[in-house]
């Protein structure tokens, strides 16, 4: 039997986790047509990958488009052409679709919140034109809990991005297919794939508090190595009666 290779190791272990977050999470059924948001980053590209070849080998039965979004007044230089040659590569349709915010209409929210959410407006505008029915997004396991202890320490609020969240108001369901992979594992495969990075120059980039909750997140791992884990099942295991009763 041929000895497996640290790229079939990383691989298999990224297959598996994602794998069970897509069962677990019941993130596919037949028939969906699911739009994968292709930023250029390292985890939409392995996102990209990791979908392109479920939907050829796995049941249900789904296909998949790649979209960019650019926003016309943030310098974020993305290789149009490499993003294309990528996903056609994998057999994925690319579209590139741009629009622009404007952060002076709602003094209330972050620069960084509004670029979000108008990418993901955007998102939701060209599923529609596509005939789309789910949105993949390639946020993985870190993130997830980054955004738990963000909302937690900032907003007062134990919620994070769900796996599986359905948007009603836009008849669409967002799905996050990493959800059980970890980043490590998603850096040492941007390696092995050589994936071209984008050229980041955000100038809001520096008002992020997520910067420092990957290192908040590292810490509570040197602490106890089963940390993420443990912070991920207690999203499931509310004991609300050793709980404040809510005034």
């Amino acid at each position: 039997m041929a000895k497996l290779t640290e790229e079939d190791k990383l691989m298999r272990r990224i297959g598996v986790r994602f794998a069970k977050g897509v069962v677990n999470y019941r993130l596919i059924e037949d028939d969906d047509r699911i739009l994968v948001g292709l930023s250029g980053g390292k985890d939409s590209l392995a996102l990209l990958e990791l979908l392109a070849l479920r939907s050829r080998v796995h049941k249900p039965k789904f296909s998949v488009v790649a979209v960019h979004v650019s926003m016309s007044n943030i310098p974020y230089q993305a290789d149009l052409e490499y993003l294309k040659q990528y996903a056609q590569g994998l057999g994925v349709e690319f579209v590139h679709y741009e629009t622009s915010f404007d952060p002076s209409t709602d003094t209330r929210k972050s620069p960084c919140f509004l670029c979000s959410w108008n990418r993901r407006k955007a998102l939701f505008t060209v599923a529609k034109e596509l005939g789309c029915n789910k949105i993949a997004l390639g946020h993985h396991m870190d993130d997830i809990l980054e955004t738990l202890l963000m909302n937690m320490t900032f907003q007062g609020a134990f919620s994070t991005m769900p796996p599986k969240l359905v948007m009603k108001k836009f008849d669409m369901t967002i799905i996050r297919p990493m959800c059980l992979v970890h980043e490590s594992d998603l850096e040492e495969l941007a390696a092995l794939r050589a994936f071209k990075k984008q050229i980041k120059n955000c100038p809001y980039e520096t008002q992020s508090n997520r910067t420092d909750m990957k290192g908040v997140l590292k810490q509570l791992e040197a602490l106890n190595p089963e940390a993420r884990y443990s912070l991920w099942g207690s999203m499931t295991n509310v004991q609300e009666e050793l709980l404040p009763d809510k005034l």
